[in-house]
């Protein structure tokens, strides 16, 4: 049985390896606080999140299976946590029985295979009967399948035949086993056999005999007894195996099941908190990475609004066929802000998630990479500028076309000619090979530079500043400029500061 609420042909594979940019995205997205909100503190959950997340998705396809999950979740949130409930159930009452680990007989084995079974069994139909009342609220694909699978595999049939397999294995008439003689007249071919079947006691005493002998053990016949428990293990044997691995079969069932539904869980989760704080989530619509669209209303940072615990500010961009955006503007206006809010929303539409804003398209990219300026620190062999050329070169050892990298505040740590000529250079190769680049920056002449050559595929954007110096930490569209109005912090710090 497989659940494929991941994928349509495949299971989740919670052993793959996360990409080697992963702290680099934890680190610049503050992915930790997302992580935080899905999971409640719980480690599996924190598990499957981190490897979905990152991990992302190349196909359009599987983003829209995982996103008719998503939404049959949102629509049966109390059902999903009933199921995955089970699941858990299952595999947490599993640690508490141990498979004989003292004991390692075939007895028991079976023994504890026959008592894993029938909690096992219990579950199962657990599980049944929330689908049979509930399945018709369900609508997408992936929930149909996993339903008509239930359905189909464990039917009345299916539970009368275990339970009857498993009334038999605990041998309350004793252990019926065939064997012959071999070489030496030693024992050989052990089999276990079914019991036969009782009859009545006038069948009994009428039916035709066939010949059999009998031999008693004295009670006080140690060897003896130790000789018929032996014969007995070699007959069961087989069957205790056989059963124990069924056990584990319908466990690795109940552990798919918890993986897979693990990230819809945790999905659940975000949503009830930004539901509270009243922020808006949609369900983007992925392009082909081959396509260039990059358009959205009101989106937001996920993580400013999960740690503010309030409705922030969203922006509205139209970024479709462009490959380059340019981010100017004044100090503390957003920037940073805004560029994470683009790399949140594009992690988690790749996923099969939602996303934090009122509209989202964009196509998918084959890998997202994040270039930010660090603080200097005891750590680094040299300085700062080699640094991030270092960082950029690892990054560009794992680029492909249609790649999306996002810069805050790089080549900075040089001067304004030298930074700017560096950030074109850069940003021109990844061009060429079809890169899609966000670009937050102070350097002017690698902006202007930029601007000027009036290229159909870029567009600016500059954080508002009104009139008297506010922040509005909303961006347009509009030519990068030369001044990124540091005095109005200055003010901010010395003048009205020392006012107060």
């Amino acid at each position: 049985m497989k659940a494929f609420l991941m994928h349509k042909d495949r299971d989740f594979d919670l052993e793959q390896e996360l990409p080697s940019n992963e702290q680099a995205l934890i680190q610049d997205l503050e992915l930790s606080t997302l992580f935080d909100a899905m999971t409640l503190g719980d480690e599996f959950l924190l598990e499957v999140a981190k490897k979905a997340v990152l991990s992302g998705l190349g196909d359009r396809e599987t983003i829209l299976y995982r996103q008719g999950i998503l939404k049959d979740c949102l629509k049966n949130p109390s059902i999903v946590r009933a199921v995955y409930n089970v699941a858990v159930e299952s595999i947490e009452s599993k640690k508490k029985h141990w498979y004989g680990i003292f004991d390692v007989s075939p007895r028991s084995t079976l023994r504890s295979s026959v008592e894993m079974m029938q909690m096992l069994v219990g579950m199962l139909k657990r599980l049944v009967s929330i689908t049979d009342e509930r399945a018709s609220k369900f609508e997408s694909e992936g929930f149909t399948t996993f339903f008509a699978m239930l359905k189909r595999e464990l039917d009345d049939e299916y539970f009368a035949c275990i339970q009857n397999h498993l009334t038999e294995l605990k041998f309350r008439d004793g252990v019926l086993i065939s064997g012959e003689l071999g070489k030496g007249n030693e024992g050989t071919g052990y089999l276990l056999r079914k019991p036969h079947d009782r009859q009545s006691w006038m069948k009994r005493v009428f039916a035709e005999k066939t010949p059999a002998y009998t031999l008693r053990i004295d009670p006080r016949d140690e060897g003896g007894s130790r000789a018929l428990s032996e014969l007995a293990d070699r007959g069961i044997n087989l069957v205790a195996n056989a059963l124990a691995q069924s056990s584990d079969h319908i466990f690795s069932f109940f552990n798919m099941v918890r993986t897979e539904l693990a990230f819809y869980v945790a999905c659940l989760n975000l949503q009830e908190q930004l539901c509270q704080i009243g922020e808006p989530l949609c369900f983007p619509l992925p392009a082909d990475p081959c396509e260039r669209s990059h358009s959205f209303q009101g989106l937001y940072d996920v993580c400013l609004a999960l740690t503010m615990k309030r409705r922030i500010v969203g922006n509205d961009v139209n970024a479709d066929k462009k490959d380059l955006v340019i981010i100017t503007g004044a100090n503390q206006g957003g920037k940073t802000t805004f560029l994470r809010s683009v790399g949140l929303a594009q992690l988690m539409m790749q996923c099969g998630m939602f996303v934090p804003a009122e509209s989202f398209c964009a196509n998918v990219c084959d890998g997202i990479f994040t270039h930010y300026r660090r603080e200097e620190d005891t750590t680094m062999k040299s300085g700062k500028l080699d640094e991030e050329l270092s960082r950029m070169s690892r990054i560009a050892d794992k680029l492909k076309s249609n790649s999306m990298v996002l810069f805050n505040e790089s080549f900075a740590a040089t001067n304004e000619k030298e930074g700017s000529e560096i950030a074109r250079q850069i940003v021109s190769a990844l061009l060429e090979k079809h890169v899609k680049v966000f670009f937050v920056t102070h350097l002017y002449e690698f902006a202007h530079g930029f601007h000027d050559r009036r290229m159909g595929n870029a567009i600016f954007l500059r954080a508002e500043r009104q009139a008297d110096g506010g922040r509005t930490f909303k961006l347009n569209e509009g030519e990068p400029l030369e001044t990124s109005y540091g005095e109005d912090l200055y003010g901010r710090v010395f003048v009205f500061g020392a006012d107060n």
